[in-house]
């Protein structure tokens, strides 16, 4: 596996408050890595200059072997790297079917597409992220689980190579997760790579093949799952022991 996504030496200051210290990290092609951190550690951070919503203030960001430091989050989008953001925010008054023809049409067709093709991908989406039952329904009236598959299935409408998972299990119950945990399984058997920012450790350790963890701007740990979770600086910095 080639290295899809690349941080080299990333800073972020606002004001005099350094968010992100020279922070390198990758992610490989169809790997599933996971970012974890306690509050306040940077993750938003630098999930924000890797999708372009940031520019960082030192370091580059790369993909594909592609400096896209300075493109704006579209451009990036278009290249293959797509977010669900931790509050879902669809378009509410209109239909779940409607909320996912927008990023087809718009990221995929590039503004073309006959209205039949891209109404059959759409369907096809949801039929694969377990709305298929809700198509008709606004976006607004979906109930917390099927708000963070909508969130997830428009992510995945721009058909990228990399998607970036921010929390989209916070809040939900066991068995939510489990839901949410299988679309991201299937998303990642399509090749797709997954990086998956997330506090609920049982599911980071069921998904990831690689952990990082942040803390205060800095990469404290890197590794397997299992040797995460023994290591005494992610116990201190993580589960506060």
């Amino acid at each position: 596996m080639h290295d899809l996504l690349a941080v080299r030496g990333l800073s972020r200051s606002f004001g005099g408050f350094k968010a992100l210290s020279d922070v390198s990290l990758s992610v490989r092609s169809g790997e599933r890595l996971g970012l974890i951190g306690p509050n306040g550690s940077g993750k938003t951070t630098l999930i924000n200059c890797m999708a372009g919503t940031l520019a960082p203030s030192q370091g580059a960001v790369l993909f594909d072997g592609q400096d896209i430091s300075a493109l704006p989050p579209h451009r990036r989008t278009r290249l293959g790297i797509a977010r669900s953001f931790q509050i879902p925010k669809p378009f509410s008054t209109m239909s779940v079917l409607d909320n996912l023809r927008i990023p087809i049409e718009y990221v995929v067709h590039r503004g073309g597409g006959h209205g039949a093709e891209i109404e059959a991908q759409a369907q096809a989406l949801l039929a694969k992220f377990g709305l298929a039952a809700k198509a008709g329904v606004p976006a607004g009236q979906l109930s917390q689980v099927e708000l963070r598959k909508l969130e997830l299935a428009r992510a995945m409408a721009a058909r990228p190579r990399l998607l970036i998972s921010d929390e989209a299990m916070a809040g939900l119950s066991s068995s939510e997760v489990d839901e949410v945990l299988d679309i991201l399984d299937r998303v990642s058997a399509e090749g797709v790579a997954v990086l998956m920012i997330e506090h609920i450790m049982r599911a980071m350790m069921r998904f990831s093949q690689r952990v990082v963890c942040l803390e205060a701007g800095r990469i404290v740990a890197e590794g397997a799952p299992q040797d995460i979770v023994r290591d005494p600086r992610v116990r201190k910095a993580y589960l506060g022991e």
